[in-house]
């Protein structure tokens, strides 16, 4: 691949990822929600050891509800926008990333095992973070259904991995067309959980899939 190449694909995703941010930003305002730009976080560092990482295309912060409403729920999400560049198993390879970032306890600093006083117990890094684990969304771009259903076929294959079941069980996985998501809004029953894509759901509902 040419570096012009890669420079094009590079500008085409990060336009898509804006774009994406935008109908979340829009369709909360219609629904009197709260979803700013800013509660839109592209390319946050989740470290695995090892020097790997997890770095979702964005980070979401959703409010459902209005500002001030003791009854609103803050919601979060991960979201990756895949245009369909590379192939299916390159896309289902991010399902085991995440499982591994729900797992992932960082190992204690040197020294800290020898110190007499008592330590807190070993917990998973993304805690630290987050409340709960934030969803996945996953948004399909650059290909027909024909593509749409194979990127989905793949993500329920990972997902359905015995090694997956109990890091994941509860952390909804969606996924959606680009196209559906601009023309019914991503609060319409346009996801498809990777659990069981016969469905449709909105992406804020139950935690359980």
């Amino acid at each position: 691949m040419s570096d012009r190449t890669a420079a094009r694909l590079r500008v085409g995703h990060a336009l898509t990822v804006t774009e994406t941010g935008l109908a979340f930003v829009q369709d909360a305002r219609r629904r009197g929600d709260v979803c700013r730009p800013l509660d839109w976080i592209p390319e946050i560092y989740h470290p695995l050891g090892s020097g790997e990482a997890v770095i979702p295309d964005a980070l979401l912060y959703y409010r459902h509800g209005a500002e001030g409403d003791q009854d609103g729920t803050m919601l979060q999400a991960f979201v990756e926008v895949d245009r369909a560049t590379t192939g299916p198993e390159r896309l289902a390879a991010k399902i085991h990333a995440y499982a591994r970032l729900h797992q992932y306890v960082p190992a204690p600093p040197p020294g800290a095992r020898h110190r007499p006083a008592i330590q807190e117990p070993a917990r998973e890094d993304w805690q630290r973070r987050y409340p709960l684990f934030p969803r996945l969304l996953f948004v399909l771009d650059g290909t027909g259904p024909a593509g749409i259903e194979t990127r989905i076929s793949a993500l329920g294959a990972a997902a359905r991995d015995v090694a997956l079941a109990g890091s994941l069980r509860q952390v909804p996985a969606l996924a959606a067309p680009m196209t559906d998501l601009l023309q019914h809004g991503p609060a319409a029953p346009v996801w498809r959980p990777v659990h069981n894509p016969d469905h449709r759901v909105g992406w804020m509902h139950s935690r359980h899939p």
